[in-house]
């Protein structure tokens, strides 16, 4: 009698793309892939903070021929992709952005940028390493989106700052969603699962006013830990979860139910 394959989290020698690797949360997935010894491989357009044993490209995600560059390094190597994880993005720091982003007078051309950056980005990227994972039939790709990408913010916690919550965040990270359904649906035959996470806010030594009008939206009454995500991500980039596409799934301390 033949045993069954057990499932487990197992990533060692996991080929993963991450774009925005270079970032505050981009880190903190890079390291965990690393502990599980997955090969990591980061496209970022920032220069890298610290020394890493991943693999680094620099490169801008809104440039298709860039992205073609790089595919081109995993063809040649004969390197198959497991996992892409479009997690680049454009975001601003509440309280610490002088811009303040008031829609009636949001400027156009960062609307062009933010949807490029954040949204256009993960398109491409999907598109060019996407169609090669698909040729292996099986894969699966991570988009980060956001809890306000299922709700609006609450610019009320911003008040008295003078900084809003700019449009093309809510655009952006609603889109990530609907990229991620179509995604999923039109690869599905390929064996590429598409999934997206929605995390909440994490704290990085944020004002402690607003800290604590966010917490009071929030029913755990706290923003996400630094490290909290990474599980989330471990999970979806495994076969643990080769059941699941086309699933939002929500991580933001229940924020988004209330």
């Amino acid at each position: 009698m033949k045993k069954k394959k057990k499932i487990s989290l197992n990533l060692k020698n996991k080929n993963i793309v991450i774009t925005g690797g270079n970032g505050f949360l981009g880190s903190q997935i890079t390291n965990a892939l690393l502990n599980e010894k997955a090969n990591v491989y980061i496209i970022d357009i920032k220069k890298l903070k610290k020394k890493t044993s991943a693999k680094y490209f620099k490169s801008d995600i809104t440039n298709e021929q860039d992205l073609k560059k790089i595919l081109k390094f995993f063809k040649l190597k004969k390197i198959k992709i497991d996992v892409l994880i479009n997690n680049a993005a454009i975001d601003y720091p509440p309280l610490k952005s002088k811009k303040k982003f008031k829609l009636e007078t949001f400027p156009n051309n960062l609307w062009d940028k933010d949807i490029s950056v954040s949204l256009k980005g993960s398109y491409l990227c999907t598109k060019v390493f996407g169609s090669y994972m698909s040729k292996f039939k099986k894969g699966s790709i991570i988009n980060v989106s956001s809890d306000l990408g299922i709700i609006a913010p609450d610019q009320r916690i911003y008040k008295n700052s003078g900084f809003v919550k700019p449009v093309t965040y809510s655009v952006v990270k609603h889109g990530i969603i609907g990229l991620t359904k179509y995604t999923a649906s039109y690869w599905g035959e390929k064996n590429i699962r598409c999934n997206a996470i929605a995390p909440g806010g994490i704290y990085n030594n944020q004002d402690s006013s607003f800290v604590k009008k966010i917490n009071q939206l929030i029913p755990l009454g706290r923003m996400a830990k630094k490290n909290e995500y990474n599980g989330l991500i471990l999970f979806l980039c495994s076969d643990l979860s080769s059941y699941i596409t086309g699933s939002i799934i929500v991580a933001d301390g229940g924020r988004t139910i209330i």
